[in-house]
């Protein structure tokens, strides 16, 4: 049966597809709900610019990922907009990655 990290690993392999980093690591994920008994999960999403036009392209693959699981029978993904993102949300291994500098905030432009 599928286990709350294994949805969280599953979500890691859905990426944004205009940054290329995934979306945990991005900090899009505000929120996950396993419901084990009914195989129900909720995903509490944000993008990156609420202007995003790939927005359900991303919420078409987290239902994709977490479909695919073992148990996993409905997935429910909400755009959420607040807080709103900040690239400080990323990940320690996603700033590096892009080059994102707290203090000179270079990389990923202005936000």
């Amino acid at each position: 049966m599928t286990d709350r990290n294994e949805l969280y690993e599953a979500l890691k392999g859905v990426y944004d597809p205009e940054i290329g980093v995934n979306i945990v690591d991005l900090g899009l994920v505000y929120g996950l709900d396993w419901d084990e008994e009914t195989g129900q999960a909720r995903v509490d999403l944000t993008l990156t610019s609420p202007g995003c036009p790939l927005g359900p392209q991303m919420m078409g693959d987290v239902r994709q990922a977490l479909g695919e699981l073992e148990g996993v029978l409905q997935v429910d993904v909400s755009l959420v907009w607040s807080p709103r993102w900040h690239p400080s949300m990323m990940s320690d291994a996603a700033k590096d990655e892009l080059g994102y500098d707290e203090e000179l905030g270079l990389g990923l432009g202005t936000y």
